[in-house]
């Protein structure tokens, strides 16, 4: 199920999360200033993610994680005229590749989707629903009801409610917040009157548990899972922690099979409606590039030798070399590049050299030790 509660075709370079993105990217020669003016003609791609372990520094106790899982994403930004969310490559041509931090791109894909979600309810608001109480409206009018009803009647409740004023005297289910675990976070489980017993348990053993994204094995997806340990390194169960996740919260983990991230063209144009784009705070700029691109952008690893310009960044090619790709009806796999045929060519005639060398001075010295005997009699 998308974000979004329906899918967005297309999100350029222009918009605010192209431009929270992309914000550290180029500078001009004179006064050290950024130009992002080029990225608002690109759409952000997703391309995969896959992990990499490292060294935990911040690791000082006994039970700490030594080697920790850091998280990657791989993006694009292809000419969004031509970004087709049908292709997993987004272009074929005219594009740059990029590498970020997971939690990094994920906040800017979650704060981009709740612009463009605020800015469907505000024209739902203004240009459809028609609850203004004014004259033509009767004694028993009431707003929140009509605007409730013109949610639904446009698949968008779910977004743009805060609550239904159908039950009024019925107490409203807290809402799920995923912006609290983009990043590894602590997670308490719900007071539920069946699991007091297992949750106070958990807490005589001083058991914590954190929710966070993960990348599925084939590298296409995003998750949340549940984990045991502060940098979401290890999994609370089997499955990704969703079914320990179910036995405390008594309901299913979201995003625990269904992915986080679309496949969507995400443009980075800046909208020209002040309302779309944080209430216009990005607009003071006038570089018609959204925010989110500019600071995704600014803070990835590039490979731009595919883009077309000048100058090119390339410092992140030799790298992204080194993680396969694979796209087959849609669905991306990334995995890391398969060993050198000729190293391992080599490394197998050393091994068996060395054996047969082991064997050779063994059958050496039963041969000497059989001399020293016979002339010892």
């Amino acid at each position: 199920m998308p974000i979004y509660g329906a899918p967005m075709k297309s999100v350029k370079a222009d918009s605010k999360m192209g431009q929270n993105l992309l914000s550290k990217a180029r500078k001009l020669e004179q006064n050290d200033e950024v130009d992002f003016t080029w990225v608002s003609g690109y759409s952000l791609k997703f391309q995969g993610c896959h992990h990499v372990s490292q060294w935990n520094e911040e690791a000082d106790g006994e039970d700490d994680v030594r080697i920790q899982t850091k998280r990657l994403v791989r993006f694009r930004l292809c000419p969004s005229d031509y970004c087709a969310v049908e292709d997993a490559g987004g272009c074929n041509s005219g594009y740059g590749d990029y590498i970020i931090d997971m939690n990094v791109y994920l906040d800017a894909y979650i704060e981009s989707v709740n612009d463009y979600n605020e800015y469907r309810c505000e024209y739902l608001q203004n240009n459809v629903c028609d609850c203004e109480d004014d004259d033509g409206k009767g004694d028993d009018f009431d707003r929140d009801i009509c605007e409730y009803d013109c949610y639904v009647a446009n698949g968008v409740e779910d977004i743009c409610a805060d609550n239904n004023p159908y039950n009024d005297d019925e107490e409203e289910e807290e809402k799920f917040e995923l912006e609290e675990y983009m990043e590894c976070a602590r997670w308490e489980a719900p007071d539920n009157n069946n699991r007091r017993r297992r949750r106070r348990k958990l807490e005589e053993d001083e058991v914590e548990y954190f929710l966070g994204p993960y990348c599925a094995e084939q590298g296409g997806a995003i998750f949340l899972g549940l984990f045991t340990d502060e940098t979401c390194t290890t999994f609370a169960d089997d499955y990704g922690g969703t079914e320990l996740y179910q036995t405390l919260a008594g309901e299913e983990l979201p995003y625990g099979a269904s992915s986080i991230i679309g496949m969507d063209c995400m443009t980075c144009m800046e909208p020209q409606d002040a309302d779309e784009n944080n209430d216009g705070n990005d607009n003071v700029d006038e570089d018609q590039v959204k925010e989110v691109c500019e600071q995704i952008y600014s803070q990835a690893g590039k490979c731009e030798s595919n883009l077309g310009i000048d100058d090119p960044n390339e410092n992140a090619c030799t790298y992204m070399e080194g993680i396969k790709i694979v796209r087959q009806d849609g669905i991306v796999q990334t995995q890391a590049s398969q060993a050198n045929k000729t190293a391992s060519i080599f490394i197998g005639i050393f091994v068996v050299a060395f054996v047969l060398l082991a064997a050779y001075v063994y059958y050496l010295r039963t041969k000497l030790d059989r001399a020293s005997i016979n002339l010892s009699e």
